[in-house]
Order: structure tokens, then sequence, then C-alpha cells
């Protein structure tokens, strides 16, 4: 059986649709939960506990995926687990939405972890098995570019609802405002259904990956899911190329810790593990907060957090022309090369004025009362000041900072029910001038868009494509647990570091592990530029 080339282009677009619905469904999870929890504990009464279990739980789903998926794919089928993600995404959201009270809530965010868990691992893992060599990087770079816009579009729905809410809620009216403040944030998660259904929409229309098939000894099908994206000799030579390299059919699959797995595994875990230590989640995350203490207003803050995501789509969209033309080495060596340099800029503007920062932890810890502290933030000899402060309410650490200059330029902390406030690090000093925050922006410019350009497009064709045909799976599910315990040590480690040393220790430290990234890229990672699976496999095998 055989296509046409114009039927061979539409199903490579149907690919790379069904790629990017997959990121943006990711990344629209990613995002719209921040702007979701404004209005949802008005909405529903919930403690500060059951917050935090709300927002974890998705954390706590992908966790369980990264663990299930591989080898529920490697049982029943890449295709087959598509499906079943985005059924669960869409019951996630159901649940959500017509949730009245906690126990909805947590199981409609543990499902939509599940699910995200899913898309993360099974969608570059069939891309990679069913896209020819010369387009696999760009389909998966459509997967990254997708993420970002997802995440962009959460932000600016969030926003669009937010205005909504504020515009009511000038009315006056308190039913009026409880009333638009409940239909905001079940209306932010119900939108993510429209993605969610052209996901699922999609996923009925696409092949099972050959490469599983013919591990099943489906040759047939195996042929026709080829014919599908390829024409029919390069179809039957890329077929021929499979089954050299593929079990038998009943044959044993073969364990993650053979030799001649080893090698390509432990690379692959690698390029996960330090993506994850350049820093990225912590940055995004706290970047406008980051901003601020840097001398930026709030709302110049806030704006350039949101210039910072265009950015990463910007750069996304760039790698995504590079990808199958520069190759993926060249694209890594090039971005954790602009990250160590933005790193090290960032520690350099803000270690000058960390310096002059002095620690008065000692004397606000015994400023706290049974109901927390409340502190006055006052220009010093007409010179501005900024007050930075690491505490814990009793639910983990968590990082505030107050201007002299602020409207209300007063720090109110409280401890959660039944618990006591700790002050972890309290830190006064000069508030740096704006000229020092426009600084900073631009090294954080800088660092996003190399990290767009290189880790971000290529941590996920590192994943897919360096892991054995017998082994993806289930590796790449390893592989991307490793990647969340790494997120969540540095995501531990952020706020005491920034207390204990400043941001300065933190920027250099992951500069060091960019460094190590670097050096990994340029002379271990092979480049897969335009090869087949089977011949980058072949090529760890002569290493053994």
């Amino acid at each position: 059986m055989s296509s046409t080339p114009a039927a061979i282009a539409r199903y490579r677009t149907l690919l790379l649709i069904i790629s990017g619905m997959g990121g943006a469904l990711y990344g629209y999870d990613l995002g719209i939960i921040g702007a979701a929890l404004l209005y949802l504990d008005k909405s529903i009464a919930l403690s500060d506990q059951q917050t935090s279990l709300i927002v974890a739980a998705v954390l706590a789903g992908g966790t369980i995926s990264c663990l299930l998926a591989g080898i529920l794919a490697d049982l029943f089928g890449r295709r087959t687990i598509a499906l079943v993600s985005a059924i669960l995404f869409l019951i996630s959201v159901a649940l959500i939405c017509f949730s009245n009270g906690f126990w909805l809530l947590i199981s409609g965010r543990l499902l939509q972890g599940l699910s995200a868990g899913m898309i993360v691992l099974v969608i570059p893992l069939y891309l990679a098995e069913c896209l020819p060599a010369a387009v696999r990087g760009r389909g998966t770079a459509i997967f990254q570019l997708a993420l970002t816009i997802g995440i962009m579009v959460a932000m600016a729905v969030g926003a669009g609802f937010a205005a909504m809410v504020e515009n009511d809620s000038q009315l006056g009216d308190p039913i009026a405002i409880h009333t638009v403040q409940d239909v905001a944030w079940r209306m932010m998660f119900a939108t993510a259904a429209i993605p969610g259904l052209l996901f699922l929409f999609g996923c009925l229309f696409i092949a099972e990956s050959p490469r599983w098939l013919q591990r099943r000894g489906r040759s047939d099908a195996a042929l026709a899911a080829l014919s599908r994206s390829l024409p029919a000799h390069e179809a039957g030579a890329e077929l021929a190329a499979i089954a050299q390299g593929a079990p038998r059919a009943g044959a044993s699959e073969g364990s993650l810790f053979q030799r001649r797995f080893i090698i390509p595994f432990i690379l692959a875990c690698s390029i996960l593990a330090l993506n994850q230590a350049t820093g990225i989640n912590s940055l995004l995350q706290y970047v406008v907060i980051i901003m601020s203490q840097a001398g930026l207003g709030e709302a110049d803050a806030a704006n350039a957090g949101l210039g910072i995501t265009v950015v990463n789509v910007l750069f996304t969209i760039v790698a995504l022309f590079l990808v199958d033309r520069k190759g993926r080495t060249f694209l890594l060596k090039v971005g954790t090369s602009g990250i160590i340099v933005a790193l090290l800029l960032c520690a350099f503007v803000f270690n000058r004025f960390e310096s002059q920062m002095n620690d008065i932890t000692t004397e606000m810890q015994a400023q706290v009362t049974t109901t927390g502290l409340s502190r006055p933030v006052a220009d010093v000899d007409d010179v501005p000041m900024r007050l930075t402060v690491v505490y814990d309410a009793g639910e983990g650490a968590k990082l505030v900072s107050v201007s002299s200059q602020a409207k209300d330029p007063v720090l109110n902390l409280a401890p959660a029910k039944d618990k006591t406030l700790t002050i972890v690090r309290a830190r006064l000093g000069p508030q740096p001038d704006p000229s020092t925050g426009w600084l900073a922006m631009g090294c954080f410019m800088l660092y996003i868009a190399s990290f767009a350009v290189g880790p971000g497009v290529c941590v996920w064709l590192a994943m897919s494509e360096l892991m054995p045909n017998r082994i993806r799976a289930v590796g790449m599910g390893v592989a991307l647990l490793l990647n969340q315990g790494v997120a969540t040590c540095i995501a531990a480690v952020f706020l005491p570091t920034v207390g204990a040393y400043g941001y300065a220790a933190m920027f250099l430290a992951w500069g060091g592990a960019t460094v190590v990234y670097f050096l990994i890229a340029a002379f271990v990672l092979p480049e897969t530029k335009g090869r087949t699976l089977e011949d980058i496999e072949r090529g760890f095998d002569k290493r053994k």
C-alpha cells in the first residue's frame, strides 16, 4: 500500500498538529493554575494545606505517569496511550469545572497530572518513531513551541478573566462579585477542553507507531503505518532497517541495565537532569519578584515577565527552523554557552547590590508574635530601602520582598492555623535603581533566548532519539522521573539558598551545572540530525 505525495504531506502535517496540541495542553496546564487560585478559594472553602495539595496534585500525577506511562506505552501502544491521555484530560476538566469541594478538585488535578505526564512522554516518543529522520527535529520542536504558547495563552486567559472580575467588582454587589469569581476560575479550566477535544479527535486519525507494531510481529501493519508518512520505496527500506534491530515477537525486550543500553541511557538521563539544573523552572516561577528586587517597579516587573514568555516563544520558533539544519549538538552548544554567559552576568549584577544588604534575621524573629509579624519599611536618610524575607509560616519556605517606595510599604506575615511563623532569613539594604532592574531583565532575556534555542527543544529529542528501540518507552519514563526529581530538588533548595547566600550564589550554581551540560554537548553527545533511530542505536553499539 502506498500513498500519494499529497496524502503523505497531509499526514505529516497531521502528526505535527497532534504534536502541537499535546504541547499546548501541557503548557496550558502548567500556566493556568496560578491565575485560577486567585478566585478558587473565594468560591470553595479551602484550608491553606488543601490549596497546597491541589497545586501539588499535578506533580504527584505526573510522577505516577513517569513510572507507568512507559510501561503502558510498551504494552498497549503509543497511539492508545495518547488517546487515554486525552480522555483523562477531558475527564479532569469536567471534574474541576463541576466541583463543589476539595475532593473533586484534587481528583481532577490528579487526573490532569496523570494526563500531562502521559502526554510529555508519549508524544515525543511517538514523533520520534513515526516522523522521517529529515523532519523529526522539527516535529519535536513544534511540541516545545506549542508548550510555550500554551503557557502564554494560559497567562492571557487568566489576565482576561481577572479583568472581567475587576470590572464587575466595581459594581459593589457582593453576590455578583462572588458569582463572577466563581465563573472565572471554572471557565479558566473549561477553556482547556478545546485543545483537549482537538487532541483527542486528531489521535483518532493517526496510525500506531510502526516500530511498536514491528516489535509485536505485525509487519504488515508496520508497513502500512510507514507508508502514510513515506513513499513506498522508502517505507520498505525503513521497515527492513527496523526489523533488523527489533527483537522477535515474544522475545525478551531486554533490561535497561544491559551493557549495550547503559551509555545511551545514562547520556539521555544526564541531558534531562542537566536541563533542569540550569534553573529554568525556578527562574520562570520567580522572575517577576526577582526583577522587582533588582529595582523594577511592580508593573514593569510584571510586564518584563510577560516579555520573557514572548521571547521564549520567538526563539523556540528560531530553533524550529534550525534544529534539522544545524543539528542538535550545535544548538545545545550555542544555547548552553548563552546560558552560562547570562548567569555569570546575572551573578555580577545581583552581587553588586546584595553585598550592600544587612542581615536582620535575629531582629525580625524577635518581633514575631503568636499572630505573626507586621513591619513597615521606610527610607533611611532619604535612601529607598528594600526588605527581603524568606519565611516559613508552617507550609514550607516562601519569599517576600517589600520596597519602601511601594504603595503600602508594610510587611505583614501570619502563620498558618496552629502553626508558628519562622523567619529563615531577612535582609535589608538600599533599593537598586531601575537601571539595575533593566540590566537584570536583559540578562534574563539572554538566558531564556539561549534556553529556548538549545536545551528547550533538544531535551525532547535527546530523550527520544538516544534511547535504544527496545527500552525507549521505559527508559524515557525513568529519564522524565529523574528530570522531575532534579526540578523538585532545585525548587526545594532555591529559597533557602537565596535566603542564606543571595541570588548571585544561586546563579553561579546554575552556571556551574550548565558548564557540565556544555561539555557533554560538545564532547560526548553524538549528532543525531538526519539519522534513523536504528542508525543512532548502531552508533552506540560500536562503542561497546
